[in-house]
């Protein structure tokens, strides 16, 4: 019988005032109880409308029901079945606009927790050692992926199961992308991305660091190598500014370079060698998640004050509401509809405050949105030692430059078909690298995309 409570099994939390002084996860996951309770709460509606919702189309219900039958390893095997990363997207997916906007539980009460059941049995299959399944037989066809992020990952797992030989090149050191760099520890702890891209490399996908196509190797290169079909999944690190007077002042950072030096480079700890300052007062510029991100990192790193300065109101806010929430649990204070006009500095060369304006929202304008309109006069200065832009990203562009035929767009973005075809035979694309920053489920469904794209391209030569 379906559990017809109302209102999701609450998720279990570490206390905002201790969670915000250390980087362990935030939420503590479902128990095994818990998980089948939610479970029960879908109703296997026959139209499936969350499986539509879900861009790698997850097959929602079906594990759901093997969940609340307590059958936790079949449950594992139906998401694996269309989603290589179940427990990252199980902890970073906005369910609440995709999946679970499409629940019907949501119409008299709360979406079924499909992300919350999907991250519990991701995380009961790594602590049971279930197998990621057995290692496809070989095709005899080359595919090189560009990038080790979301994108790249998916559409290297797809193309894997299919028996090609995949090869990942990863500019860094470790395997990841934007899942390593980017996001906190606090809300996706590096050893379930390490997790999940050894799942990929047992069947069979290769996984080589420290290579930057463009320079170390050409996608040329990567042809006569004898790869068919090149997949581009190298994401948009190209951190933009506000070109407002201060930006070149010390205690100024892109939010990609702290949240690198904070996560990759672990600069909250001790003892590594990659230290990062520890700024008293904190300005971020920005609204979206990475802004959020950045704001809880200053705080955890010890900030006493940290503030959010967005030109336009809470509701045009980009960021996930569940991060708005953690955010503000955690102290992050919100100084909305204001906009920084210029930063200031001492003597030395140090940040010492952002002045900003007051700004009203005016019509909507092409984004949709509400345009903000500046409020002549209303100047005012915060006191802050750090400022973290967090304006948004665009791709290096230096595939671009070292790649014949590859077009990009006003942007930077690599134009492509809706099967994530460049406009060069043979290559493909997909995530931030033609998007610009989206989120991390668009990136996957896009590599799976471009994995179903270039098998029907190669098996057709």
């Amino acid at each position: 019988m379906a559990n017809m409570i109302a209102t999701k099994t609450a998720m279990p939390e570490q206390d905002p005032n201790v969670r915000n002084k250390n980087f362990l996860e935030v939420a503590l996951g479902y128990t095994p109880e818990m998980a089948v309770d939610e479970a029960k709460r879908c109703l296997n509606c026959k139209h499936k409308p969350c499986v539509a919702g879900c861009p790698v189309n997850v097959r929602i219900p079906e594990f759901l029901q093997k969940v609340a039958e307590e059958d936790f390893e079949a449950a594992y095997r139906i998401i694996l079945s269309t989603n290589c990363l179940p427990a990252v997207s199980g902890r970073v997916c906005p369910q609440e606009t995709q999946c679970e906007a499409k629940c019907v539980r949501g119409i008299k009460g709360e979406a079924v927790g499909i992300g919350r059941i999907e991250r519990f049995v991701a995380d009961y299959a790594r602590e049971h050692n279930f197998s990621a399944g057995d290692k496809p037989a070989a095709n005899g066809h080359k595919v090189a992926i560009v990038g080790s992020g979301p994108a790249g990952l998916a559409c290297a797992g797809d193309l894997a199961a299919k028996g090609y030989e995949v090869t990942i090149y990863e500019a860094l050191h470790v395997a990841g992308g934007v899942l390593s760099y980017g996001i906190p520890e606090f809300r996706l702890p590096k050893a379930i991305v390490k997790k999940e891209v050894d799942n990929l490399l047992e069947l069979g996908v290769s996984l080589k660091t420290n290579y930057i196509v463009g320079r170390t190797i050409s996608v040329d290169e990567l042809f006569e190598g004898g790869y068919e079909a090149v997949f581009i999944g190298s994401g948009a690190g190209l951190p933009s500014f506000m070109n407002i007077p201060g930006e070149n002042l010390l205690g100024v950072y892109s939010a990609n370079e702290y949240l690198t030096r904070t996560n990759l480079m672990k600069a909250y700890l001790d003892d590594y060698m990659t230290p990062i300052f520890h700024g008293n007062s904190v300005a971020v510029v920005g609204g979206g998640n990475v802004a959020m991100d950045a704001a809880r990192c200053a705080k955890r790193l010890g900030a006493e004050n940290v503030y959010i300065v967005y030109r336009r109101g809470m509701e045009e806010l980009p960021a996930r509401a569940e991060e708005v929430h953690h955010a503000k649990e955690e102290g992050i204070i919100f100084k909305l509809l204001n906009n920084p006009v210029q930063i200031l500095g001492d003597e030395k060369g140090h940040v010492t405050g952002i002045e900003c304006v007051e700004m009203e929202l005016g019509e909507p304008d092409a984004s949709g949105r509400r345009r903000p309109i500046e409020k002549e006069g209303s100047n005012f200065v915060i006191d802050v030692d750090t400022v973290i832009m967090s304006i948004g990203t665009s791709p290096n562009p230096l595939i671009k430059n070292t790649t014949p035929g590859i077009e990009v767009n006003r942007k930077g973005c690599l134009v492509c078909t809706e099967d994530m075809a460049t406009t060069r035979a043979g290559v493909y694309a997909g995530g931030d690298a033609v998007t610009g920053a989206a989120t991390v489920i668009l990136a996957m469904g896009a590599g799976k995309i471009a994995a179903d794209s270039i098998d029907k391209f190669i098996m057709s030569k």
